[in-house]
């Protein structure tokens, strides 16, 4: 399944737009990863676990967005969007949402 942030494929004409097709993941925060992510805060640079939370979320929301195209028969999902959303009470936990279109290429 090709996924692209691109609204066209360069030599692969769209042949047919299956419509709109959108996977989410909900990711919530961690004691541990928080304490140890307020440290490097203090400290400065980047807090790798965060940064993996983050990856691992977005993924599994473009894993689900492509599985949705496969089953409309879609070989492609052009024009993928990520969207970042702390959501939850006191917004403790973070959504991140990938949004495209599914198409058949040629």
């Amino acid at each position: 399944m090709l996924l692209t942030t691109t609204d066209t494929v360069d030599g692969r004409p769209i042949r047919r737009y299956l419509g709109v097709v959108s996977g989410d993941a909900v990711i919530g925060a961690n004691v541990f990863r928080d304490f140890f992510a307020s440290i490097t805060d203090i400290l400065g640079g980047r807090s790798g676990s965060y940064e993996k939370s983050l990856r691992e979320a977005k993924e599994a929301a473009l894993d689900d967005m492509a599985r949705e195209a496969e089953r409309l028969g879609a070989n492609a999902v052009v024009g993928v969007d990520l969207d970042y959303e702390a959501v939850g009470k006191d917004t403790s936990m973070l959504m991140v949402s990938a949004n495209g279109t599914a198409v058949v290429l040629e």
